[in-house]
């Protein structure tokens, strides 16, 4: 085992996450309060706007805010140049607005509910909170190179975040992500399949169904042809999932639809079979002549893999035990992150360090209260291990 941070330092930690508990209670009612679905900019801007508030009561700073495309984001840095540790978090959702009024916060027989609290609200507050551990505990020196980012598109491929974050971990020894753990087990992420995203559009012409639809070149029934297909280049040996997921189209119900479209969710765990999928996609022909196939999207996140996360890992492991907390498990998932793209960097990326409860983007989503302090110490113990010079 290696050196370990000071033993008095380190075993204030876990006391001190226990008497923030109740704060950081309040703390992930009041997020979860604000919605912020992705799609709506808004939202996102408001909902950054209250983390933005909160963690300048917390931390007694105020984050910078970035707004690119329209999509609102947050810097924290401490200290000048680049920073030496990154912790990845992020305040939109998939809930839409007005799902709080069915589905509102509630924190009973230690089960925190809520759109969000799961994912991944509860786990950007405990980062907060780690922070201020720190800070409490050894000064603002204490947190000299430490970054704490909270994007606003991570639900949406991080569309405009990545290469923000990317920019920010550049010359970071590690990034710590707050994305929910895996499983009531709460397990670690070691590794994640890369993520590609598509729109497959289909185009055909309109004319009236009852009148004349032999004029008409049915978009819909293309989409159709293409539906087998696409699900096809699925590898289930290799881990590979190609997923029609959302569909639509046509205007009315008496017109041949010229229009046609879904969308498809991609899961690989090499860059190998993601471009395999990404070139097929591309490469499709339509069935029915004079329809047009147009294929928007595409690679998004690449693989995480393994390697990039092994010694962060044991490195977790020793310090729960020095904590006196239950030793982490780490797995391997199929969802993406945003420590996709720091792991494809060759920046050390350690996940799954949030939450420990269930049901992500699903009514029954939660958040178990009695893993927020011993998870909030070891993070505080992992970050003051990469920050110590």
């Amino acid at each position: 085992m290696t050196a370990l941070p000071e033993a008095p330092a380190l075993s204030s930690l876990l006391p001190a996450a226990e008497s923030r508990l109740p704060q950081m209670l309040a703390d992930i009612e009041r997020v979860v309060s604000v919605e912020s679905p992705s799609d709506d900019l808004a939202a996102v801007a408001a909902g950054a706007a209250e983390f933005s508030a909160l963690i300048a009561e917390r931390l007694g700073a105020t984050p910078e805010t970035v707004v690119i495309e329209g999509v609102t984001h947050l810097r924290l840095r401490f200290g000048t140049g680049l920073p030496r540790a990154v912790v990845l978090c992020h305040q939109d959702t998939v809930w839409p607005l007005g799902t709080l009024d069915r589905l509102p916060f509630s924190h009973t027989d230690g089960v925190i509910r809520g759109p969000g609290s799961f994912d991944m609200l509860t786990g950007a507050i405990m980062a907060i909170h780690a922070i201020a551990m720190l800070q409490e505990a050894g000064g603002p020196e204490a947190l000299e190179g430490l970054s704490l980012l909270v994007t606003g598109d991570e639900e949406v491929g991080s569309l405009t975040g990545s290469a923000f974050l990317r920019a920010e971990a550049a010359e970071a020894r590690a990034a710590f992500v707050l994305e929910a753990a895996a499983g009531e087990a709460g397990a670690l992420k070691l590794a994640r399949k890369g993520t590609s995203i598509y729109t497959i559009v289909v185009h055909g012409r309109a004319a009236h169904a009852g009148l004349e639809p032999e004029k008409g070149i049915n978009a819909g029934l293309e989409l159709a042809h293409l539906l087998p297909q696409i699900a096809a280049l699925g590898n289930a040996e290799l881990g590979t999932t190609v997923t029609p997921t959302k569909l639509s189209g046509g205007t009315t119900t008496n017109t041949v639809p010229a229009r046609a479209q879904f969308d498809v969710d991609v899961r690989a765990r090499s860059t190998a079979e993601q471009e395999r999928v990404d070139a097929a996609i591309r490469a499709l022909a339509p069935a029915l002549e004079g329809t047009r196939i147009e294929v928007l999207g595409g690679i998004n996140r690449p693989p995480m893999e393994r390697a990039s996360s092994e010694g962060l890992f044991v490195r977790a492991v020793e310090l729960a035990s020095a904590l006196g907390i239950d030793s982490p498990v780490g797995v391997e998932v199929g969802g993406g992150s945003d420590g996709n793209f720091t792991a494809g960097d060759g920046i050390p990326t350690l996940d799954g360090l949030g939450a420990v409860g269930d049901g992500a983007h699903a009514e029954h989503e939660h958040a178990l209260s009695a893993h927020i302090a011993p998870r909030t110490a070891l993070l505080a113990a992992l970050l003051a291990d990469q920050l110590a010079d």
